[in-house]
């Protein structure tokens, strides 16, 4: 590595400048050449080499011109600044199925009372307990993709209506149809016995599957 000092006019300046002079530069020089690597060592070596003159009384003392360079900062390393992130690619989300949708009160309801008028027998009266225990039905229904009864009637007697209790269900393909049902129900003798049978209340659920398929309930009490 060449350090910009020629050895020649060191060795001239110590023999006619003194041992002082000659030994602070030589000091220089050996701290030049011992800094570590991973310093600024071009920089400084660069910044040390002084030219001597020849004589003049106005010299400026060397002590002082090696105090004034070594107070001169370092050049400090500039930091670099991190790439930046562009577009952050995040996954979809998984596609929920749509929950079933629930019709409670349909016109199957109303459509009950006019069969029950028809045979001289007094409408039946809403019931939010039933209509709670058909629209449970009904959604087990939808879930496992069949018809059955399962613990109807037992749960109707939750509801505390009286000592009877019936239960009506259907599956109805493409969508709810109130009046399709309710012709199938009353051309069917044991459906038919509870659509006008010694009820006093009645809940009506429909559930919709996703495929489309309607799943209907009615609770009497």
């Amino acid at each position: 590595m060449n350090l910009g000092i020629r050895p020649v006019p060191v060795m001239r300046t110590l023999l006619s400048r003194g041992g002082l002079v000659g030994v602070m530069l030589l000091a220089v020089l050996v701290l030049g050449h011992s800094a570590p690597p991973q310093h600024a060592l071009l920089a400084q070596s660069a910044s040390i080499t002084l030219p001597i003159p020849e004589a003049g009384p106005e010299l400026e003392p060397i002590p002082r011109q090696l105090a004034r360079l070594l107070a001169t900062p370092s050049p400090q390393p500039q930091a670099i600044p991190a790439p930046a992130v562009r577009g952050t690619v995040r996954p979809r989300p998984a596609r929920v199925p749509a929950p079933p949708r629930v019709a409670v009160g349909t016109g199957q309801w109303g459509l009950i009372n006019q069969d029950r008028q028809a045979a001289g027998l007094a409408p039946l009266q809403w019931s939010p307990c039933l209509a709670n225990v058909a629209t449970g039905q009904a959604a087990r229904m939808a879930a496992q993709g069949y018809i059955s009864h399962a613990n109807g009637r037992i749960l109707d007697l939750g509801c505390r209506l009286g000592p009877s209790t019936g239960e009506n269900i259907g599956f109805q393909g493409g969508g709810i149809n109130d009046a399709a049902m309710n012709a199938w129900f009353m051309g069917d003798p044991p459906h038919r016995a509870n659509i006008l049978g010694p009820y006093h209340y009645v809940g009506v659920a429909w559930v919709l599957a996703p495929n489309g398929t309607a799943y209907l309930a009615v609770e009497f009490g």
